[in-house]
């Protein structure tokens, strides 16, 4: 139930608030934590018009999050149902090694990450702007494990904050239809054609955060007007 899992995550945040007096910086993300339930103060069935989402997407140098490293990170606020398209952020941050073979994928040079931005500075606006939110991905967990490992980095604790993952409300549309999943049919840009959204360009984290925001939209518009956060979990 949703709300076992809220309280679950209040408990990890219990237990590691010991951890963030250990660091310098850990203010930041108990700041995030003390806003980061708000949108449940009432309920957990909060109608999503009601609810501010920050929509994020990152790029990494690779799929194994103990191997790679962030290399961007881009993301949009959803207000009232509404994209705010002068919330929306592209950093890039310092890689400590090269990108190899990944700059095929998403373009990213070493010549470009060598002048990115400290991880400690994204982190901390990240943060800012996520309290009081819900985080949202199109495939969550390995974005979070990516940002949890920053955390800890930083923090001594994983984010521990709420998060939707349009790829998984997609996931469960299909199997509702009885219909069996294809390879690929869950990519981000598979995901858009199916509410006719237009194809954008991969791989660039503020893109993709972008289109992941307008998938949401549709898929909101989908299961009609009366949808519930706990719908989306």
């Amino acid at each position: 139930m949703l709300w076992l899992k809220f309280f679950w995550l209040r408990c990890q945040q219990f237990y590691y608030r010991r951890y963030l007096k250990q660091s310098r910086y850990g203010h930041l993300l108990q700041d995030c934590w003390d806003e980061s339930f708000s949108p449940f103060k009432t309920n957990a069935f909060i109608h999503c018009h009601n609810v501010e989402f920050l929509v994020a997407d990152l790029e990494m140098s690779s799929l194994n999050e103990n191997e790679g490293e962030i290399l961007s990170i881009g993301w949009v606020i959803i207000k009232h149902g509404r994209i705010q398209l002068a919330s929306a952020e592209h950093h890039l941050l310092k890689a400590k090694k090269t990108v190899g073979q990944s700059a095929i994928i998403h373009n990213l040079r070493d010549c470009e990450l060598q002048k990115g931005e400290n991880m400690m500075f994204v982190v901390e606006r990240f943060l800012q702007l996520a309290a009081g939110k819900v985080l949202v991905f199109h495939h969550a967990p390995l974005d979070m494990a990516y940002l949890d490992n920053a955390s800890k980095a930083l923090f001594f604790s994983p984010m521990l904050l709420p998060v939707i993952d349009t790829l998984a409300i997609e996931k469960k549309k299909i199997l509702r239809q009885q219909a069996p999943i294809k390879v690929g049919e869950l990519r981000l840009a598979e995901c858009r054609s199916r509410y006719n959204l237009p194809a954008y360009p991969a791989h660039n984290a503020l893109m993709d955060a972008l289109a992941a925001a307008e998938l949401l939209l549709a898929q909101l518009d989908h299961k009609g007007k009366k949808v519930r956060l706990a719908d989306l979990f």
